[in-house]
């Protein structure tokens, strides 16, 4: 009896594999054969393998999508592009423009030779100020002041206000709150106000006014990292550090603040652009860097002077500068939000 189901099940089986397609039983399978007409179909809207291309994998690949995103979103912004160029542009006229236009920016004693408040000229391109000073030279000059001043207070604003807006969001409770009225009451004190009392306290040399306006400048970075923390804290990752033993300090500065990039990058653009202002406001006022030095704040103060008189050439180009530097930090600014939101990065 058993012999006999064995001789059945094997003619079964053998039946089964003659009637079943190569490949269904152990066999290989055949290569896909499809008409020529649908082949050329697949082929021209590219589903073939052949158009597909080959996976990119690893770190490095995923790095390389995640920029090209992101200057993508970037450079179809376009007055972002042109902002980039005006502040490419502005560093290239104030660091290298003095090599190739020579004027006497430092000694007051030989400005004086020169004709005071002197319309533009060959010799002075646009004109002298009412110290004899060139004032396309003096431009440069004052830009270079303006920009240091600028990047300079942003970025030792930004990287005081992140680490005190992380610590404060992670530990929370008491010290947050403590740490955050503290915040809430230096900016309930009125900005130009605060300035002017910094000012007159120090005298305003060029690192004092760095210092200065980093004092004023970084209270807003502060609370926007703070905010972000309070979130991220209570991630899977950063739970997973803490579990494995983790210290406090590797959990703010390896997990946390990198996860906050986006926002600090962005938020450095406006506070470059907000530390040429408050230094073209200290400087209208009289407080800002102290001559023979000068900015493009304190130039448009000496410019004013002469407003009635006609000397356009003493207002309108230190007003067009820092209104151009300005306004393209504020571009480049807000395409950066855009390029790193993840939402438009995956659009």
């Amino acid at each position: 009896m058993a012999d006999t189901f064995d001789d059945s099940a094997g003619a079964l089986e053998t039946r089964l594999e003659e009637a079943a397609p190569p490949g269904r039983f152990g066999g290989e399978f055949p290569p896909a054969e499809l008409p020529d007409t649908e082949l050329t179909e697949l082929t021209d809207a590219g589903l073939t393998t052949e158009a597909l291309p080959a996976p990119e994998g690893g770190e490095l690949g995923r790095h390389a999508g995640a920029f090209a995103r992101t200057a993508r979103v970037f450079v179809e912004n376009k007055m972002a592009v042109a902002g980039l160029a005006v502040i490419v542009l502005a560093i290239l006229f104030c660091c290298v423009g003095p090599f190739l236009y020579h004027s006497n920016q430092t000694n007051a004693q030989l400005a004086l030779f020169n004709s005071e408040n002197a319309a533009p000229t060959s010799q002075h391109l646009l004109g002298t100020d009412g110290q004899g000073f060139d004032i396309l030279g003096r431009l440069m000059y004052g830009g270079q002041r303006s920009l240091l001043v600028g990047f300079t207070a942003a970025i030792m604003a930004t990287v005081l206000g992140v680490a005190y807006g992380a610590i404060s969001g992670f530990f929370g409770k008491w010290l947050d709150a403590l740490m955050m009225r503290v915040v809430d009451t230096m900016l309930s004190i009125p900005l130009l106000f605060f300035l002017i009392v910094l000012s007159a306290i120090f005298h305003p040399s060029l690192p004092i006014l760095i210092l200065v306006i980093a004092f004023v400048s970084w209270l807003v970075p502060a609370r926007l990292v703070r905010g972000q923390t309070l979130t991220l804290r209570v991630r899977e990752y950063v739970q997973a550090v803490r579990v494995m033993g983790g210290s406090r300090t590797r959990i703010i500065f390896r997990h946390i603040i990198p996860n906050t990039m986006g926002t600090i990058i962005v938020n450095t653009t406006f506070q470059v652009a907000d530390a040429i202002l408050i230094l073209a406001a200290l400087g209208y006022l009289g407080l800002g860097v102290q001559p023979p030095q000068t900015d493009w704040g304190s130039m448009l103060a000496n410019g004013v002077n002469y407003a009635l008189d006609g000397y356009w050439w003493e207002i309108y180009p230190a007003f067009l500068a820092i209104v151009l530097v300005v306004m393209a930090f504020n571009f480049v600014g807000d395409a950066l939000r855009d390029s790193l939101e993840v939402r438009l990065q995956q659009r």
